[in-house]
């Protein structure tokens, strides 16, 4: 079981290290534009996360969809997945920022950081296996054969 585990981890690394690669270019955009809006524009932090979140999400989709997973098809329901994942990832976003900078008075940026590191931690395998699946049937097979 764990040579069929880690035989399985080795053939995705290039798909994680492609999504680790979109990931860091999202935090970098991510804080880029929330400390552009903070500083800048001088709005509220979860102001800024708000608005800053609507690009990076739909960069995100696209940069994974079609660079890390390569997926095919069902565009729509990949949409419909990705947004409900997106929608608790924002959400919870929102609630971070107001409760550990709002209410505990951590700075925002590493609010934002520790944040970010959390959802990266979920978010490849609800990508790989929820958003950007590939059929059961295949991963079974897949499994089989090793």
């Amino acid at each position: 079981m764990v040579k069929k585990i880690l035989y399985w981890a080795w053939g995705i690394r290039y798909q994680f290290i492609k999504y680790f690669v979109i990931g860091v270019t999202s935090f970098v955009l991510d804080i880029g534009s929330l400390y552009l809006l903070k500083e800048y524009l001088h709005w509220r932090p979860v102001a800024a996360i708000i608005v800053n979140q609507i690009f990076i999400l739909n960069f995100v989709f696209i940069m994974n969809k079609y660079w890390s997973f390569k997926a095919t098809g069902m565009t729509k329901t990949q949409i419909i997945k990705f947004y409900t994942v997106a929608g608790f990832n924002y959400l919870f976003s929102i609630t971070w920022m107001w409760v550990v900078n709002d209410h505990i008075g951590v700075n925002y940026l590493i609010t934002r950081i520790a944040n970010i590191i959390l959802a990266v931690s979920w978010n490849f395998l609800l990508y790989r296996y929820f958003v950007f699946a590939v059929p059961v049937n295949k991963i079974s097979e897949k499994l089989e054969s090793l």
